[in-house]
């Protein structure tokens, strides 16, 4: 297939392309007019994962959402709307909405850069005064003009041999890169610049104080990028990200001993934890008002509209608990305190038995990482059909530890073994954290039910009644899944793997 875009070497103005394109055909200059053309995306560009081109395109003629397809820049969907929401089901149902509703949710929609250029609608007409092709010429103040063909049916091979001449006469190139690309680069950035994996090359012979410090300052910055976004409340997962960041840290500070003065380790360990709590009720209540459909399927249909006083008790907590949350973080103590956490990070200062006696990386993670998975394989044996949900809630607890040391340090490690280790881990933690969002979802309706009584409508108790008794049921369907994910996790074949990355001498 042909190339359609190309770029224009600097300086080709729209008065030369025109003098060469009338040696083809008659030329006519349709629209000349101003634009402006803003990318959208998620936060951590799940569009351009996708092959997606989200563009907001305003003229004085025209303002429309586009999709378009990264590689070939095709339009594949397009709406007339005036403003862009940050939520994906407020657009006007159609292709659009339905496209960003697949693979954003549950994350905003939001500006990514802008691009004023002005825009000119060109027409190629034969001796009979039929169009042949149609060319969009996008005049950049600061990047070389571009020219898209859009042939018209009938006409290929003709756009083939105009596409052929222009090149070789006038030094087009076909569009290497993306538009969004290109914006990007203006403003010192790249597509992917973000993403909630962790992503930490480590040299496996570097003192390990070094190291612990270079990964709490990835934290960090994981912390920092999606301070804001929780702030200002843009969508869920900024929170979300920004918790996992926090319960990282706190698992370092807790398995990766020695690197920091113990009351140093104490201080921050103790800010942390304050994190984790503040954090906590806001993410709890996007977890319950996400599930809140699922709920809804657990109920006749006769009942659905019973339950909606408690979806609106759901959000007003949420409310509350959020306009708290931004509150603390932005309040001095937070500050301080993050900034004192940095100024740590970047101090070349140690423990003198640090400094003299640290071990390498590469040693402290074997370490740590054999001795967080015998201690599941003992909490995980210990446990049985009638233990209470407090043990598998410490084993789930366990895992995430052991999970965190294995991200940490998994560039020190075959990439294979690893990634086969961490998803036969993920089938156990799916488990038991499927069981403890379930105790946890049924503690907070039973107790939500007793502290509303007289507020909520007597058709709304017995609905959640019902609720709670439906939810039970499914709480005792997953427990039963325990043992067989828990078998998988240590079976011989697993085990060995640990042993032989792990283990070494020990």
């Amino acid at each position: 297939m042909m190339d359609l875009r190309f770029e224009l070497p600097a300086g080709l103005g729209v008065d030369k392309l025109i003098a060469s394109l009338d040696k083809f055909a008659d030329v006519q200059l349709v629209l000349q007019e101003y634009c402006l053309r803003t990318y959208y995306d998620s936060f951590d560009w799940r569009l351009y994962q996708n092959e997606i081109l989200c563009e907001f395109n305003r003229s004085r003629t025209a303002s429309n959402l586009v999709l378009k397809n990264l590689q070939n820049g095709r339009i594949f969907a397009t709406l007339e709307t005036q403003e862009i929401p940050h939520r994906a089901n407020l657009l006007k149902a159609g292709k659009v909405r339905t496209t960003l509703e697949t693979y954003l949710e549950p994350r905003a929609l939001l500006p990514l850069c802008s691009l004023e250029y002005e825009a000119y609608h060109l027409l190629l007409r034969n001796e009979e005064k039929r169009i042949i092709l149609r060319l969009l010429l996008e005049d950049y103040e600061l990047l070389n003009s571009q020219l898209t063909l859009q042939p018209v049916k009938g006409f290929l091979k003709t756009a083939e041999h105009i596409a052929a001449t222009l090149t070789e006469a006038l030094g087009m190139q076909p569009l290497a890169r993306s538009p969004l690309d290109l914006a990007l680069a203006l403003e010192g950035r790249k597509p992917n610049d973000y993403s909630s994996k962790l992503k930490i090359d480590l040299d496996s012979s570097m003192r390990a104080d070094l190291a612990v410090k270079f990964i709490f300052g990835a934290l960090l910055k994981t912390m920092k990028l999606n301070e804001q976004g929780v702030i200002a409340d843009l969508d869920s997962e900024f929170l979300h990200d920004f918790r996992v960041a926090v319960r990282r840290t706190r698992t370092g500070l807790g398995q990766l001993k020695d690197v920091l003065t113990a009351d140093v380790t104490s201080y921050f360990a103790d800010f942390f934890s304050w994190l984790g709590q503040v954090t906590g009720p806001t993410r709890d209540l996007d977890v319950y008002l996400a599930k809140f459909e699922r709920y809804m399927l657990h109920l006749p249909a006769d009942s659905h509209a019973d339950i909606e006083p408690f979806l609106e008790l759901l959000q007003e907590k949420r409310t509350q608990n959020q306009r708290d949350l931004a509150e603390k973080l932005s309040s001095a103590k937070y500050r301080k305190t993050l900034t004192e956490w940095e100024h740590c990070l970047k101090s070349r200062s140690y423990p003198e038995s640090t400094a003299v006696h640290c071990p390498d990386i590469k040693t402290l993670a074997d370490r740590r990482i054999w001795k967080i998975y015998r201690r599941i394989v003992k909490e995980g044996r210990a446990i049985t059909p009638h233990s209470p949900a407090e043990n598998l809630h410490e084993l789930r607890k366990t895992c995430k530890k052991l999970r965190y040391l294995i991200e940490f340090f998994q560039s020190l490690y075959p990439r294979q073994q690893v990634r086969k280790l961490i998803k036969q881990l993920k089938g156990l933690q799916d488990v038991l954290g499927d069981f403890q969002d379930l105790d946890v979802q049924i503690d907070y309706i039973d107790r939500c039910c007793k502290d509303n009584k007289g507020e909520l409508p007597p058709a709304t108790l017995r609905a959640l009644d019902e609720l709670v008794h439906q939810l039970t049921i499914q709480k005792a369907r997953v427990r039963k899944h325990y043992q067989p994910a828990f078998d998988a996790f240590v079976q011989a074949k697993n085990h060995a793997v640990f042993k032989a990355l792990f283990a070494g001498q020990q």
